[in-house]
């Protein structure tokens, strides 16, 4: 099949040729050759073996992030609740962002029955689609199948990849759709096509749907590189990014409307907002107010401890952070997930502008580049300078476009591998990736300690190669001709992606749970002391841990809409999930919400709709108290707005987030200790 290309510049037959012989092609001329045989073998291989090893016992990571597994097994029992991204089949708060992965997950769970499966492989699946979008994105403008098999297989063997794709948070679902949108905007750059620009509008506007303005932080690249590489006049390329901008309103705004437009009384709250509006929580709690750093733990002190108590240096360094700086992308665990290629593929987003300064504007390769270049740019400045609290995670959002520039940089080089352009901007380019991963991967210099030496070898030799092929003398005393430069560069590349391939491999047998994956091989075990013991008991806070089977009993025989009550998402989500039954999250996922209030809370006890009311309880070790009491103290309270101690001796912290309904809860209702719990029976009568 024949397909009619913009300025593309050769034909993969034509690679062997000078550069000089290598001109722009007119649209009605470029087309891509049919595939050869080891092509079509090799794009095969390259999508059954995302398929294979993304889904190959997938289900190691059980329920994965449990806040987002109870919204699926909400989503899968009622379709309010799939609808609105609902935490609890009750319909009492959603989780804190749109409900498009959810809507994907629940699904599954409906047609196939609720499971870590159904869950996850969907997932999985998203994987695949966006290693075949690459693929068909980097082929399209390269003309080259064998850059888009590269561009694809790098995305699949990035670590933060293997890990999301695989994991059950929104991040997987917003990706596909951001590189969606980039691979409708390649598409449409040949014949300036308003189609498949409004196609990319869609993409985003769901993609908005799926985690918000992240979802639209792609959106000027795109814009950008279609108003510059478009070949039709200025007012029609502002014409059809209008009508772009209109597709991606429509896309995203019904669902505003929506939430607009339904009684608030018959919908959850929207979590997350301060005000139960959908706008709110994309220009706030989940926007601005996260990029500037004024919503991170919902702006509580998490080791904000009782009077009395305080959580030394030396376990609240334990927990470690979210890392910040300039250099962030770089460092950390977020070097390990996303940093492999970084450095390379922003040398080679420069060399592919420098090899196509002559080209015409409407040059497709370029125009990718940017596509690929801005988008990896402006994701990687914005998380770099977000003063929010920020998971490393959060970089798979430039997984592609790293994958995209590296490929056409590569690609590129390739053509040019006889001149002198070529074989240094080679030479540059596998110095950068050996060095890199030589310096990341000795980070973890206990695991496969000859890898990175291995690596930063070839690599080596291969740029020392390279940069002798581009002396003439040199060249032909060494004799490097164009045949050993192909072997070189081959070589180089390959070394140079042996370190992200590795942590790759490394990543997807391992079982990832919680809140904040990591990738990569386990971690050895370190004796923490008193911080293993104040996360095991911490662990209810955050959705994990085991539910006292005696617990779990007492909430499956209660036939009230809501099981139970507790404050925060995380343990209502792992009492949802060990139960199966729907529970309360009191004021969300920070437990900063304003729902519900104190007299809505007593309506819904006096109306039976609510079963029992639970309190985790932290026994903090004695070696955390201070020499005494603030003077004049009778009872310690926590600043933060949690309980009085019962015995000062005892250490007993009750971390509650709403004060008022627990002050009113054990003024009225007799507390029973179920698995490290207060459990109070909001069936019986009040005294």
């Amino acid at each position: 099949m024949r397909l009619p290309r913009v300025t593309a510049t050769t034909t993969e037959a034509a690679e062997s040729a000078p550069p000089e012989s290598i001109v722009p092609i007119a649209a009605e001329t470029a087309v891509l050759p049919p595939a050869r045989r080891w092509e079509r073998v090799a794009l095969v291989v390259l999508i059954l073996g995302t398929a294979i090893a993304y889904l190959w016992n997938i289900t190691v990571n059980q329920m994965g992030n449990s806040f987002y597994a109870a919204a699926a097994w909400s989503g899968s029992k009622d379709w309010k609740a799939l609808l609105f991204g609902s935490l609890d089949p009750g319909n009492f708060i959603t989780v804190d962002k749109p409900p498009v992965s959810q809507w994907v997950m629940a699904l599954s769970g409906q047609i196939f029955g609720f499971s870590s499966a159904s869950m996850l492989v969907p997932q999985a699946l998203m994987a695949v689609a966006a290693v075949a979008l690459m693929y068909g994105a980097i082929t399209r403008v390269t003309l080259s199948r064998t850059a888009g098999l590269l561009a694809g297989a790098v995305l699949a063997v990035t670590p933060v990849v293997a890990l999301m794709f695989r994991f059950n948070n929104p991040d997987a679902v917003m990706v596909l759709l951001m590189t969606a949108g980039a691979y409708c905007t390649i598409r449409a750059l040949p014949r300036a096509s308003w189609r498949w620009l409004a196609l990319a509008g869609v993409a985003l506007g769901f993609a908005f749907l799926a985690k918000m303005l992240e979802g639209l932080m792609v959106l000027p690249a795109l814009g950008l590189a279609y108003l510059v590489v478009a070949p039709t006049t200025l007012r029609n390329r502002i014409v059809h990014l209008l009508g772009a901008a209109a597709a991606l309103l429509i896309s995203s705004g019904w669902y505003v409307l929506l939430t607009i437009a339904w009684p608030e009384s018959s919908r959850p709250y929207l979590a997350g907002s301060t005000n139960n509006t959908f706008m709110d929580l994309v220009l706030g709690y989940n926007g601005f107010a996260r990029y500037l750093g004024q919503n991170h733990m919902g702006g509580k002190n998490p080791f904000q401890m009782p009077e009395g108590y305080e959580i030394p240096h030396s376990v609240r360094q334990g927990f470690g952070g979210f890392g910040q700086g300039h250099d962030r992308m770089f460092t950390g665990e977020i070097g390990f997930e996303i940093s492999w290629l970084l450095p390379a593929a922003l040398l080679a987003f420069v060399l592919v502008l420098i090899a196509r300064g002559r080209a015409p504007r409407t040059d497709l390769v370029r125009g990718a580049a940017l596509v690929f270049g801005l988008w990896m740019i402006i994701d990687g400045v914005a998380f770099s300078e977000m003063k929010g609290g920020m998971h490393a995670y959060y970089t798979l959002a430039i997984a592609p476009a790293i994958a995209g520039v590296f490929a056409l940089g590569v690609h590129e080089l390739w053509q040019r591998r006889a001149d002198k352009f070529g074989r240094i901007g080679s030479a540059a380019l596998i110095l950068s990736m050996g060095i890199w991963a030589f310096v990341v991967l000795q980070r973890n210099a206990d695991w496969q300690s000859w890898l990175r030496w291995t690596i930063l070898a070839v690599t080596v030799l291969a740029a020392i190669g390279l940069l002798l092929a581009a002396v003439p003398v040199a060249a032909r005393l060494a004799r490097i001709d164009t045949r050993a430069t192909s072997v070189l560069l081959v070589a180089g590349v390959l070394a140079g992606l042996a370190g992200s391939v590795a942590y790759t491999a490394a990543t997807l047998p391992e079982s990832h749970t919680g809140g904040g994956p990591s990738v990569g091989p386990p971690a050895p075990p370190r004796d923490m002391g008193a911080l293993n013991a104040f996360r095991g008991q911490m662990s209810m806070m955050m959705g994990g841990g085991d539910v006292d089977p005696k617990l779990a009993d007492l909430l499956r025989a209660t036939n009230t809409k809501w099981s139970a009550a507790i404050d925060r998402s995380g343990p209502a989500a792992g009492l949802e999930l060990a139960t199966h039954t729907s529970v309360m999250a009191i004021g969300g996922f920070t437990s900063e919400d304003p729902v519900p209030t104190l007299p809505q809370f007593q309506d819904d006890v006096r109306n039976h709709q609510i079963g029992y009311y639970i309190v985790p309880e932290v026994h903090l070790p004695d070696s955390w108290r201070t020499d005494k009491a603030p003077e004049g103290a009778k009872d310690p309270k926590d600043a933060a707005g949690t309980t009085p101690l019962p015995d000062k001796n005892a250490g007993i912290w009750r971390p509650a987030g709403n004060k008022e309904i627990l002050d009113w809860v054990m003024a009225h209702y007799t507390e029973q200790h179920v698995g490290g719990l207060a459990v109070f029976d909001l069936t019986a009568a009040a005294h």
